[in-house]
């Protein structure tokens, strides 16, 4: 099955989540920028972030350096991504994986289906699964035909990433890692001031120009 890319767009990626049987308790907003300025105009509460950003030769040098601070454990949910241009549903995964608990799912939900499924999986079980599953597959790429920019499969160069607060700690999730990265410790209250900060971090590294951002937060 190939997967179509996707923009970062919250009506594209909130249409996914209604099409997946995600209930609408929780939607995604646009985060205009990663200052506190602006991020004080991101709806609380607010439980996950998603950082869109161009991958560069600076990026895989600092993702290298990375690669030891690998959090093991089961305490969170992370899969890989094998799937060409599927970033941008992995991230959804992560952000939807990662707060189960919060969120409602409609009784016929494809999502809450496969995270059941996979939920005793290996990372990489789980990368396998979600490339055999065409429900997940079939929301993606109606979604992301939709958008507005028309990306051409070949030129993508771009990558989605996840912040989420589990437990009371901050954790990025990149399919591209062998697994989450732990980012120390978060509280509701400030966890869209934590990850933006990690985030800013992250480009000054990798040397990341221009970044988009969407918060998923309560409707």
């Amino acid at each position: 099955m190939e997967w179509t890319p996707m923009e970062i767009n919250p009506e594209m990626l909130n249409k996914m989540m209604i099409k997946l049987g995600v209930g609408e308790n929780w939607r995604f907003v646009d985060v205009l920028g990663l200052e506190s300025e602006q991020l004080s105009a991101v709806p609380k509460p607010c439980c996950a972030l998603m950082l869109l950003f161009p991958l560069t030769q600076q990026h895989e040098s600092f993702r290298k350096q990375q690669a030891d601070k690998v959090a093991g454990g089961s305490e969170v949910y992370f899969l890989k991504q094998t799937a060409v241009n599927s970033c941008g549903t992995i991230a959804l995964l992560h952000a939807v994986a990662n707060n189960k608990s919060k969120l409602t799912f409609d009784s016929d939900s494809a999502l809450k289906k496969f995270l059941d499924e996979t939920a005793n999986m290996s990372a990489d079980d789980r990368a396998k699964h979600l490339e055999k599953n065409q429900a997940i597959c079939e929301a993606h790429n109606e979604v992301a035909v939709q958008g507005q920019c028309r990306l051409e499969a070949d030129k993508v160069n771009f990558h989605f990433i996840a912040f989420v607060n589990v437990n009371g700690q901050l954790y990025e999730f990149d399919g591209r890692m062998d697994g989450p990265v732990k980012h120390g410790a978060t509280k509701d209250e400030s966890f869209i001031m934590d990850a933006s900060k990690v985030c800013r971090g992250f480009m000054e590294e990798s040397k990341a120009r221009s970044v988009s951002a969407v918060a998923l937060c309560q409707s």
